[in-house]
């Protein structure tokens, strides 16, 4: 350290401090401006950057409401078709249903009709069965018994009393 301070030379100093001033002159004019525009840039292009990635955030929010949106409505959706479908099962039930019971009705008074229509038949068969079989007791009783008119009655007499009517 003590050479340096014995062999400054002012002239030196002062050609030192020049090209130093020159070379920050230089600098400033051809390297600052450009590095400081570089830097501005790159921080113009960062805060371009956080506010885009912000914007995305706010519209990824939006979308996601919105498809809570549109998921709530389509619930709703489901279940007013369950609904629906609910109903038009106990319709289709009840009207099926229904249409047993007014087809049963009509069977059954149907049957109703045949059974009065038999038992007719039925009867009118009866009376004509019961009609000639009164006129062959009455062919026998006149043969057998033509010739007595005590016979005749105490005959009629007793098949009236034998003779039930329903």
């Amino acid at each position: 350290m003590d050479k340096l301070i014995n062999d400054f030379s002012f002239g030196l100093f002062i050609w030192q401090i020049i090209l130093f001033l020159l070379l920050l002159f230089l600098l400033r004019k051809f390297a600052w401006r450009p590095i400081l525009k570089a830097v501005e840039d790159r921080e113009t292009g960062i805060k371009d950057a956080l506010d885009s990635a912000e914007k995305a955030k706010l519209e990824m929010a939006n979308l996601q409401a919105d498809n809570e949106k549109l998921l709530q409505e389509a619930r709703a959706e489901r279940e007013v078709m369950l609904k629906e479908a609910r109903e038009m099962k106990a319709n289709m039930i009840a009207d099926a249903k229904t249409e047993a019971q007014a087809e049963a009705s009509k069977t059954i008074a149907n049957a109703q009709v045949a059974i009065e229509g038999e038992k007719k038949a039925a009867i009118a068969e009866l009376k004509e069965t019961v009609a000639s079989l009164s006129i062959e007791i009455a062919e026998k009783v006149v043969k057998s018994e033509l010739s007595s008119k005590e016979k005749q009655l105490a005959l009629v007499d007793s098949m009236l009393k034998d003779a039930k009517l329903n």
